[in-house]
């Protein structure tokens, strides 16, 4: 849990309703909470980890590890991250996962090419789900 807020915090940006770190991290713990409840996001979860495994092990047909490791790299990657943060918070969660893949803050650039997608998925619906529910609040 502390490597998903970090992650989400090194790219936290003050809202309304989100004013400080401590604020954020409170908000943050809750909706991480919330997201991992949800038998959908463990699936999507487990499978890209499970991908990822069996990527490195040369058991994807046609994934060679040279491809797998280098450019021109997945495109399913990609698409799994997207996949997670749309399913958590919409068009919103697409949009923070853009930062968050393009930045690799925190834990995510310490993990695999598929299983980082999959965090930075994760932490990038849940940011956005925390910026939007507090948002709503302030109104």
């Amino acid at each position: 849990m502390k490597d998903l807020i970090d992650a989400a915090l090194e790219l936290f940006v003050p809202h309304p309703g989100v004013e400080t770190k401590e604020k954020a991290t409170e908000l943050l713990r809750e909706e991480f909470f919330d997201a991992l409840s949800d038998v959908n996001v463990s699936c999507l979860e487990v499978a890209c980890f499970r991908a990822e495994e069996d990527a490195q092990a040369g058991l994807i047909p046609s994934l060679t590890k040279e491809r797998f490791m280098g450019r021109p790299g997945l495109v399913a990657d990609e698409l799994l991250g997207m996949t997670i943060a749309s399913y958590i918070a919409g068009v919103r969660g697409i949009f923070e996962f853009i930062r968050f893949d393009q930045a690799k803050p925190g834990i995510l650039k310490k993990l695999g090419p598929i299983s980082n997608d999959a965090i930075g998925g994760l932490v990038a619906g849940v940011s956005s789900n925390v910026y939007t529910r507090a948002l709503r609040s302030k109104r």
